[in-house]
């Protein structure tokens, strides 16, 4: 079962790297990068191997047991 909680995004879109990075999920941005390369992300519930790919508000990714639901902080 995974944990689910709720990110306020400051900005959109963002890279779907940086919000594992920052959101503590991959100790540095190499390896939130190759864990969506090695397909390990989804967004939406699909597989995402796009390391810079945009997500925005509204987005749900889940990685490592961690589901994040993206909201608009504006």
């Amino acid at each position: 079962m995974s944990n689910k909680r709720d990110v306020i995004l400051t900005k959109q879109p963002v890279e779907l790297y940086k919000i594992l990075k920052f959101e503590g999920l991959c100790d540095n941005g190499g390896a939130a990068k190759a864990a969506v390369d090695a397909g390990l992300v989804t967004v939406n519930g699909v597989v995402e191997t796009q390391k810079r790919k945009q997500v925005n508000a509204g987005d749900i990714l889940t990685f490592g047991g961690e589901t994040l639901i993206l909201k608009s902080g504006a």
